[in-house]
């Protein structure tokens, strides 16, 4: 017999009540994400380059919803440098957006003591 076990009782098997516990709170979480999800989509951000010259405003689908150049940047004979700067501000824009959904999704799930990158 096992230790601490008496004659005619039946080790105790993990409780089905646990279990459902667990399950309507994972059920609860995945709503909180759904709904984290919806604010994060209606997020925007908006990065700069060439010191204000291209601005690049992105939402939280990672869509490009504006981009605004002044006036002085448009030169017919340095498209290059216009693609240059037009790239990083949507790079530094993308870039943001990841951040501000990553720290937002942290937040949620911080107290769940899961493995990072399981949910």
């Amino acid at each position: 017999m096992g230790r601490n076990m008496r004659a005619g009782k039946k080790p105790k098997k993990a409780g089905a009540g646990n279990m459902k516990q667990q399950m309507a709170q994972m059920q609860a979480v995945q709503r909180q994400m759904e709904q984290l999800q919806s604010e994060i989509s209606e997020m925007e951000t908006t990065a700069t380059s060439g010191g204000g010259a291209v601005s690049v405003t992105v939402n939280g689908d990672k869509e490009i919803k504006s981009i605004t150049l002044q006036p002085e940047v448009v030169d017919p004979d340095d498209i290059e440098m216009l693609q240059d700067l037009i790239m990083t501000a949507v790079n530094e824009a993308m870039r943001q957006m990841d951040e501000i959904s990553s720290g937002e999704m942290s937040k949620l799930t911080s107290g769940l003591g899961l493995p990072p990158g399981l949910l």
